[in-house]
C-alpha cells in the first residue's frame, strides 16, 4: 500500500476527531452503556467520514475502498472498541449492500441521510438460534399488496436501541436456505417494533445493543434492496468489508496496548529492577509487536488487491477471512499477553488494558466466529472435505460455506 497526502489528511482527520471528541467521553459512556450516537455521527457526516467509498452522487466521496482503510485504522486509536465497531456497523455492515444495489429512491431516502450524519443504522441479521449459521434465520417477510409484514426478532444488533433503520435479512420465500432471503430497510419506529431490551455484555459496553422483536411490522415493498431472494449473497458480499474493517481497526488499536504496556512496566519496579527489564518481558513484547505487523501487512494486501482488482472475489473473500482470523487471534494474544505484565492494576475494571481485553474478545465472535473463518479458508483452498449430499440441506450448507 502507498498513501497519498489524501490518505494521510483523511486519517489525522479522523484520528483528530477521537482525540478531541471521543475519547474524553469514552469513561462516562462506558459507565452508561451507550454513545450518543447521532449526535457523534452529526459530527463525522459534516467531516465527511461517513460516505468515504459512497457514491458522490448520495452524498459520499465516491473513494475506493483503500481510504475506508485509513479511516478504520483511525478509528483504532479510540480508547475503546465499542465505537468503532458502532461506527463501523454504518460505514461498512448496514449500507454497502443498499450503496450497491439499493434504487435511487431507497438510497436517497435511507443512505445519504446516514452519510450526512442525520441518521444512525443497524445490520439486522443474528438471531438466537442463528449466528454465524445465516442461513437458519427464522424472521419471515411475506408480502401483502404493496407491503412485506414482517415477524420474527434480531438477536445481538449494535446500535439499535438508537437507529433509525435496521438493513433487516428475512425469508421471503419457502424457497431453498441460500435462495430465498431478501434484505428489506425497516424503519425502527414502525409499529410492530419492539427494542428496548439492551443487552448487558461483557466488553464493547460504551455502544448500545439490543434484541429487536417483530411483530407483523409493515414496510413497503419498494424498500428491498436489489432483487427479492438475493438477500444470501449480498450479505455475503457486505460480511468482506465488515471482516477488512474490522481487521484494520484493530492495527493501532493494539499498537497502542504494547505502547502502554511498554511504558507501565518500564516505570514498574520488581525485585530491584524494572520489569521491563526481564527479558521474558521485552522478548515477548516484541513478539506480540511482530503479529501485529503480520496483520497490517495482510489487511494492506488484502485491500491492495481488492481495490485494484488483481484477485478474483473468491480469493479477495478467503484473504479477508483470514484478516479476520488473524484480528480475532492476535487481540486475544496480545490483549492477555500485555495485562499480564500489568499485573493487579491489569485486572483493575477501569483500566484500559482491561477494557481491551474484553473489547476484542468479540473479535473471535461477531461477524463470523473463527471456525466459520476456517470453514471458509478451507473450502476456498480446496481442503475442506466433501460431505455426501444425501439431502438437500447438505448440499445447501455447502453451497453457503462456499458464497461466503
Amino acid at each position: 500500500m502507498e498513501f497519498t497526502h489524501e490518505h494521510d489528511a483523511l486519517y489525522n482527520t479522523t484520528r483528530k476527531f477521537v482525540e478531541d471528541e471521543i475519547n474524553p467521553n469514552i469513561p462516562q459512556w462506558e459507565a452508561d452503556g451507550i454513545w450518543p450516537a447521532h449526535e457523534i455521527l452529526k459530527r463525522m457526516g459534516q467531516l465527511g467520514l461517513l460516505g468515504i467509498n459512497k457514491p458522490e452522487a448520495d452524498g459520499g466521496l465516491g473513494l475506493d475502498y483503500s481510504y475506508e482503510l485509513r479511516f478504520a485504522e483511525a478509528l483504532g486509536n479510540c480508547s475503546s472498541g465499542s465505537i468503532p465497531m458502532a461506527v463501523g456497523v454504518v460505514t461498512d455492515m448496514a449500507t454497502p449492500a443498499l450503496a450497491r444495489f439499493g434504487s435511487a429512491e431507497l438510497r436517497r431516502e435511507y443512505l445519504a441521510p446516514v452519510i450526512a450524519g442525520e441518521q444512525c443504522c443497524s445490520i439486522a441479521v443474528s438471531e438466537a438460534g442463528a449466528g454465524s449459521d445465516v442461513a437458519s434465520i427464522k424472521t419471515t417477510a411475506r408480502v401483502d399488496g404493496d407491503d412485506y409484514v414482517i415477524n420474527g426478532s434480531k438477536m445481538w444488533i449494535t446500535n439499535g436501541t438508537q437507529s433509525d433503520w435496521a438493513c433487516l435479512l428475512a425469508n421471503t420465500s419457502d424457497g431453498k436456505p441460500h435462495q430465498n432471503k431478501s434484505l428489506i430497510i425497516v424503519p425502527l419506529d414502525a409499529k410492530g417494533v419492539q427494542r428496548e431490551t439492551k443487552l448487558d455484555k461483557l466488553g464493547m459496553r460504551a455502544s448500545d445493543t439490543a434484541m429487536i422483536f417483530l411483530d407483523d411490522v409493515r414496510v413497503p415493498r419498494r424498500n428491498l434492496v436489489g432483487q427479492e431472494g438475493m438477500g444470501f449473497t449480498y450479505q455475503m458480499m457486505q460480511f468482506q468489508e465488515e471482516r477488512l474493517f474490522g481487521a484494520a481497526s484493530m492495527i493501532e488499536a493494539l499498537d497502542h496496548i504494547i505502547s502502554e504496556t511498554i511504558e507501565y512496566a518500564r516505570g514498574r519496579k520488581a525485585f530491584d529492577q524494572s520489569v521491563l527489564d526481564n527479558q521474558y518481558v521485552h522478548f515477548r513484547l516484541a513478539e506480540l509487536q511482530t503479529e501485529v505487523e503480520c496483520l497490517r501487512a495482510m489487511v494492506y494486501r488484502t485491500t491492495e488487491l481488492y481495490v485494484g482488482g488483481k484477485a478474483g472475489m473468491e480469493e479477495v473473500a478467503k484473504l479477508a477471512s483470514m484478516c479476520k482470523l488473524k484480528a480475532g487471534r492476535v487481540a486475544r494474544e496480545v490483549t492477555d499477553g500485555c495485562l499480564q505484565f500489568w499485573g493487579g492494576q491489569g485486572f483493575m475494571w477501569e483500566s484500559e488494558v482491561a477494557r481491551s481485553f474484553r473489547d476484542s474478545r468479540l473479535v473471535s465472535i461477531g461477524g463470523g466466529a473463527d471456525e466459520i473463518m476456517l470453514g471458509i479458508i478451507c473450502k476456498l483452498m480446496g481442503t475442506l472435505p466433501r460431505k455426501k449430499k444425501t439431502t438437500e440441506t447438505t448440499g445447501d450448507r455447502s453451497r453457503a460455506t462456499e458464497a461466503a
